[in-house]
Protein backbone atom coordinates (compact mmCIF):
# COMPACT_ATOMS: atom_id res chain seq x y z
CA UNK A 1 0.00 0.00 0.00
CA UNK A 2 1.30 3.48 -0.87
CA UNK A 3 2.18 5.89 1.90
CA UNK A 4 -1.02 7.95 2.41
CA UNK A 5 0.86 11.26 2.33
CA UNK A 6 2.45 10.35 -0.99
CA UNK A 7 -0.92 9.16 -2.35
CA UNK A 8 -2.64 12.46 -1.48
CA UNK A 9 0.15 14.63 -2.91
CA UNK A 10 0.25 12.60 -6.13
CA UNK A 11 -3.54 12.71 -6.45
CA UNK A 12 -3.49 16.49 -6.11
CA UNK A 13 -0.93 16.88 -8.87
CA UNK A 14 -2.84 14.49 -11.13
CA UNK A 15 -6.18 16.25 -10.66
CA UNK A 16 -4.63 19.68 -11.17
CA UNK A 17 -2.90 18.49 -14.36
CA UNK A 18 -6.30 17.32 -15.64
CA UNK A 19 -7.72 20.81 -15.05
CA UNK A 20 -10.11 19.60 -12.36
CA UNK A 21 -8.97 21.86 -9.50
CA UNK A 22 -8.80 25.49 -10.70
CA UNK A 23 -6.84 27.93 -8.57
CA UNK A 24 -6.60 26.89 -4.93
CA UNK A 25 -9.87 24.94 -5.03
CA UNK A 26 -10.44 21.32 -4.09
CA UNK A 27 -9.43 19.15 -1.17
CA UNK A 28 -8.52 15.52 -0.52
CA UNK A 29 -8.44 13.41 2.62
CA UNK A 30 -7.51 9.86 3.54
CA UNK A 31 -8.12 7.76 6.65
CA UNK A 32 -5.11 6.58 8.63
CA UNK A 33 -4.80 4.37 11.73
CA UNK A 34 -4.52 7.60 13.77
CA UNK A 35 -7.33 9.61 12.18
CA UNK A 36 -7.40 11.58 8.92
CA UNK A 37 -4.86 13.35 6.73
CA UNK A 38 -6.35 16.26 4.78
CA UNK A 39 -5.09 18.93 2.42
CA UNK A 40 -4.39 22.39 3.86
CA UNK A 41 -6.44 25.51 3.37
CA UNK A 42 -5.49 28.06 0.74
CA UNK A 43 -3.16 25.83 -1.28
CA UNK A 44 -3.58 24.58 -4.83
CA UNK A 45 -3.63 20.81 -5.26
CA UNK A 46 -0.55 21.12 -7.47
CA UNK A 47 1.35 22.62 -4.52
CA UNK A 48 0.83 19.73 -2.12
CA UNK A 49 3.78 18.15 -0.36
CA UNK A 50 3.86 15.09 1.83
CA UNK A 51 4.92 17.20 4.82
CA UNK A 52 2.38 19.94 4.15
CA UNK A 53 -0.80 18.03 5.00
CA UNK A 54 -2.93 18.53 8.11
CA UNK A 55 -3.36 15.66 10.54
CA UNK A 56 -6.67 15.26 12.39
CA UNK A 57 -7.78 12.77 14.98
CA UNK A 58 -10.81 10.54 14.38
CA UNK A 59 -13.14 13.28 15.66
CA UNK A 60 -11.70 15.88 13.30
CA UNK A 61 -9.59 17.79 15.84
CA UNK A 62 -6.43 19.27 14.30
CA UNK A 63 -3.40 17.54 15.84
CA UNK A 64 -0.47 18.62 13.66
CA UNK A 65 0.63 20.10 10.37
CA UNK A 66 -0.79 22.97 8.33
CA UNK A 67 -4.23 24.45 9.01
CA UNK A 68 -6.77 22.11 7.36
CA UNK A 69 -9.30 22.89 4.65
CA UNK A 70 -12.52 24.46 5.87
CA UNK A 71 -14.36 21.49 4.34
CA UNK A 72 -13.34 19.12 7.15
CA UNK A 73 -16.99 18.76 8.33
CA UNK A 74 -17.97 17.61 4.83
CA UNK A 75 -15.23 14.97 4.81
CA UNK A 76 -16.16 13.77 8.30
CA UNK A 77 -19.84 13.46 7.31
CA UNK A 78 -18.92 11.23 4.37
CA UNK A 79 -16.69 9.01 6.50
CA UNK A 80 -19.42 8.73 9.12
CA UNK A 81 -21.96 7.67 6.48
CA UNK A 82 -19.78 4.88 5.10
CA UNK A 83 -17.24 3.08 7.30
CA UNK A 84 -15.78 1.43 4.16
CA UNK A 85 -14.81 4.82 2.68
CA UNK A 86 -11.08 5.39 3.05
CA UNK A 87 -10.63 8.56 0.99
CA UNK A 88 -12.63 11.64 -0.03
CA UNK A 89 -12.06 13.93 -3.01
CA UNK A 90 -13.90 17.26 -3.35
CA UNK A 91 -13.43 19.34 -6.52
CA UNK A 92 -14.81 22.38 -8.32
CA UNK A 93 -14.32 20.85 -11.78
CA UNK A 94 -16.04 22.85 -14.51
CA UNK A 95 -18.64 20.42 -15.88
CA UNK A 96 -19.64 19.03 -12.50
CA UNK A 97 -20.12 22.56 -11.17
CA UNK A 98 -22.23 23.42 -14.22
CA UNK A 99 -24.51 20.43 -13.64
CA UNK A 100 -24.74 21.32 -9.94
CA UNK A 101 -26.38 24.59 -11.04
CA UNK A 102 -29.15 22.78 -12.95
CA UNK A 103 -32.42 21.49 -11.57
CA UNK A 104 -32.14 17.67 -11.54
CA UNK A 105 -34.57 15.50 -13.47
CA UNK A 106 -34.14 12.65 -11.00
CA UNK A 107 -34.17 13.31 -7.24
CA UNK A 108 -31.89 10.33 -6.70
CA UNK A 109 -29.25 11.19 -9.29
CA UNK A 110 -28.61 14.53 -10.98
CA UNK A 111 -26.44 12.68 -13.51
CA UNK A 112 -28.24 10.11 -15.68
CA UNK A 113 -26.94 6.57 -16.34
CA UNK A 114 -25.38 7.48 -19.68
CA UNK A 115 -22.60 4.89 -19.67
CA UNK A 116 -21.93 1.52 -18.12
CA UNK A 117 -18.76 2.81 -16.47
CA UNK A 118 -20.59 5.63 -14.72
CA UNK A 119 -23.06 3.13 -13.26
CA UNK A 120 -20.29 0.65 -12.37
CA UNK A 121 -17.74 3.04 -10.89
CA UNK A 122 -19.91 5.76 -9.39
CA UNK A 123 -23.60 4.88 -9.10
CA UNK A 124 -26.39 7.32 -8.44
CA UNK A 125 -25.21 10.83 -7.65
CA UNK A 126 -27.66 12.95 -5.67
CA UNK A 127 -27.71 16.74 -5.63
CA UNK A 128 -26.99 17.94 -2.09
CA UNK A 129 -28.96 21.12 -1.17
CA UNK A 130 -26.95 24.32 -1.13
CA UNK A 131 -25.03 25.54 1.89
CA UNK A 132 -22.06 27.89 1.94
CA UNK A 133 -18.65 26.21 1.52
CA UNK A 134 -17.33 25.11 4.88
CA UNK A 135 -20.69 25.61 6.60
CA UNK A 136 -21.67 22.77 8.89
CA UNK A 137 -25.11 22.82 7.28
CA UNK A 138 -23.50 21.25 4.21
CA UNK A 139 -22.31 18.30 6.29
CA UNK A 140 -25.80 18.04 7.80
CA UNK A 141 -27.34 17.88 4.33
CA UNK A 142 -24.93 15.05 3.42
CA UNK A 143 -25.80 13.12 6.57
CA UNK A 144 -29.52 13.53 5.82
CA UNK A 145 -29.50 11.78 2.44
CA UNK A 146 -31.73 8.72 3.03
CA UNK A 147 -30.00 6.33 0.65
CA UNK A 148 -26.55 5.00 -0.09
CA UNK A 149 -24.26 6.91 -2.43
CA UNK A 150 -20.55 7.19 -3.15
CA UNK A 151 -20.64 10.45 -5.12
CA UNK A 152 -22.73 13.60 -5.00
CA UNK A 153 -22.90 17.04 -6.51
CA UNK A 154 -23.11 19.95 -4.07
CA UNK A 155 -25.61 22.48 -5.38
CA UNK A 156 -23.91 25.47 -7.05
CA UNK A 157 -20.56 24.25 -5.71
CA UNK A 158 -18.89 21.09 -7.03
CA UNK A 159 -18.48 17.34 -6.70
CA UNK A 160 -17.53 15.06 -3.85
CA UNK A 161 -16.71 11.35 -3.98
CA UNK A 162 -15.48 8.63 -1.66
CA UNK A 163 -13.34 5.63 -2.46
CA UNK A 164 -11.78 2.50 -1.03
CA UNK A 165 -8.45 4.37 -1.34
CA UNK A 166 -7.19 7.63 -2.81
CA UNK A 167 -6.72 6.13 -6.27
CA UNK A 168 -10.29 4.84 -6.43
CA UNK A 169 -11.65 8.19 -5.23
CA UNK A 170 -9.67 9.98 -7.94
CA UNK A 171 -10.95 7.61 -10.63
CA UNK A 172 -14.53 8.12 -9.45
CA UNK A 173 -14.08 11.91 -9.50
CA UNK A 174 -12.79 11.74 -13.06
CA UNK A 175 -15.78 9.57 -14.04
CA UNK A 176 -18.21 12.07 -12.48
CA UNK A 177 -16.61 14.98 -14.33
CA UNK A 178 -16.64 13.11 -17.67
CA UNK A 179 -20.27 12.09 -17.20
CA UNK A 180 -21.18 15.68 -16.35
CA UNK A 181 -19.47 16.79 -19.57
CA UNK A 182 -21.42 14.21 -21.58
CA UNK A 183 -24.64 15.25 -19.89
CA UNK A 184 -24.09 18.89 -20.88
CA UNK A 185 -23.12 17.94 -24.44
CA UNK A 186 -26.36 15.98 -24.77
CA UNK A 187 -28.53 18.51 -22.93
CA UNK A 188 -31.60 19.33 -25.04
CA UNK A 189 -31.10 16.32 -27.28
CA UNK A 190 -32.93 13.00 -27.21
CA UNK A 191 -30.33 11.16 -25.19
CA UNK A 192 -30.56 7.40 -24.74
CA UNK A 193 -29.43 6.49 -21.21
CA UNK A 194 -29.15 2.92 -20.05
CA UNK A 195 -32.52 1.29 -19.42
CA UNK A 196 -33.78 -0.37 -16.23
CA UNK A 197 -32.83 -3.88 -17.34
CA UNK A 198 -29.30 -2.77 -18.27
CA UNK A 199 -28.88 -0.94 -14.97
CA UNK A 200 -30.21 -3.94 -13.04
CA UNK A 201 -27.71 -6.19 -14.82
CA UNK A 202 -24.82 -3.87 -13.92
CA UNK A 203 -26.10 -3.61 -10.36
CA UNK A 204 -26.04 -7.38 -10.01
CA UNK A 205 -22.60 -7.70 -11.57
CA UNK A 206 -20.93 -4.83 -9.72
CA UNK A 207 -22.87 -4.35 -6.47
CA UNK A 208 -24.19 -0.91 -7.43
CA UNK A 209 -27.02 1.06 -5.87
CA UNK A 210 -29.56 2.53 -8.27
CA UNK A 211 -33.36 3.03 -7.91
CA UNK A 212 -35.49 0.47 -9.72
CA UNK A 213 -38.69 2.51 -9.93
CA UNK A 214 -39.32 5.69 -11.93
CA UNK A 215 -38.25 8.80 -9.98
CA UNK A 216 -40.76 11.31 -8.67
CA UNK A 217 -40.75 14.83 -10.16
CA UNK A 218 -37.77 16.80 -8.89
CA UNK A 219 -38.15 19.44 -6.19
CA UNK A 220 -34.51 20.48 -6.22
CA UNK A 221 -33.09 18.21 -3.54
CA UNK A 222 -32.82 14.63 -2.36
CA UNK A 223 -36.04 12.77 -1.69
CA UNK A 224 -37.01 9.77 0.45
CA UNK A 225 -35.52 6.47 -0.59
CA UNK A 226 -37.13 4.11 -3.08
CA UNK A 227 -36.57 0.43 -3.72
CA UNK A 228 -32.90 -0.16 -4.52
CA UNK A 229 -30.91 -2.50 -6.68
CA UNK A 230 -28.76 -5.16 -5.11
CA UNK A 231 -25.71 -4.52 -2.95
CA UNK A 232 -24.88 -2.60 0.15
CA UNK A 233 -21.81 -0.73 -1.08
CA UNK A 234 -20.48 0.25 -4.44
CA UNK A 235 -17.28 -1.57 -5.32
CA UNK A 236 -15.06 0.51 -7.62
CA UNK A 237 -14.06 -1.50 -10.66
CA UNK A 238 -10.83 -1.41 -12.64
Amino acid sequence: MNDPRHAVAEAGRRLHALGMSPGASGNISVRTPHGILVTPTGRGLDELTQDGLAALDADGAHTSGAPPTKEVPLHLALYARDPSAQAVVHLHSTHAVAVSCLEPDDPHSCLPPLTAYFVMRVGRTPLIPYAAPGDRALAAHVRAVPFTFRAALLANHGLVVTGADVEQAVLAAIEVEETARLHLLLHGRRARPLGPAQIADLATRHNVHWPTVPPAPSTGGVQPSVKETSGRHLKPQP
